[in-house]
């Protein structure tokens, strides 16, 4: 089983339920990911420079770095 990446900038790539990896506003500089299963998406635009803003099922918010599939 191998886990590819996919960038998060385009919207109609991300789906509720994608397993994610986000970074949230006061990680921005460390660059620390956090990885979950989307909620909800946040950003309205077909795509974003710095990644489709979502909300996990854990409640925390971020930009989409990567899409992680199987």
């Amino acid at each position: 089983m191998n886990k590819m990446k996919q960038d998060g900038r385009n919207r109609k790539d991300i789906l509720i339920g994608s397993d994610v990896e986000i970074v949230q506003k006061h990680d921005q500089r460390r660059g620390n990911l956090t990885d979950g299963i989307v909620k909800r998406i946040l950003t309205k635009s077909a795509n974003h420079p710095h990644g489709i803003k979502v909300q996990l099922e854990s409640g925390e918010v971020g930009r989409v770095k990567n899409i992680i599939t199987e």
